[in-house]
């Protein structure tokens, strides 16, 4: 059993109900994490607190479990003359707004019209199930 404050390094690969690819870390170092820090999703420490070092194993964790369900309340309508000046709006853009706190918060405009642009605030894999190829690494 892994305590709380322990390091782990672990390599990944995350893949979503539909096979889709979405991380690894395949070809670069672990991941490193402190348990109980609050660093990775709820769901992904869960997974791996009862693990061994040199274990294989998969895991999957629900959408309430990983970045939440999609909330409405983050998608907004904002002027377009809001906008940074020069800049040419278009579906899929992403763009960094600031937070109440001041911190940044990364958004992705989903339609652009005349006046206005969209823009979904949620995490892009919020209302998402996810799948995990885990392998623990170490242990400190």
């Amino acid at each position: 059993m892994i305590e709380k404050g322990q390091k782990v390094k672990i390599h990944y690969t995350g893949t979503l109900d539909d096979g889709n690819q979405f991380d690894s870390s395949a070809g670069r170092d672990p991941l490193e994490f402190e348990m109980g820090a609050g660093m990775v999703i709820p769901g992904f420490e869960t997974g791996v607190v009862d693990m061994a070092v040199g274990e294989k194993k998969s895991i999957h964790i629900p959408s309430e479990e990983a970045y939440g369900e999609k909330r409405e309340d983050m998608v907004m309508d904002f002027e377009r003359g809001q906008l940074p000046e020069g800049l040419e709006p278009e579906v899929g853009m992403g763009l960094q707004m600031q937070g109440p706190q001041g911190q940044p918060v990364p958004v992705q405009i989903i339609a652009v019209a005349e006046e206005n642009i969209t823009i979904d605030a949620n995490h892009p894999l919020a209302g998402q199930n996810l799948n995990f190829e885990l392998e623990l690494v170490s242990v400190d």
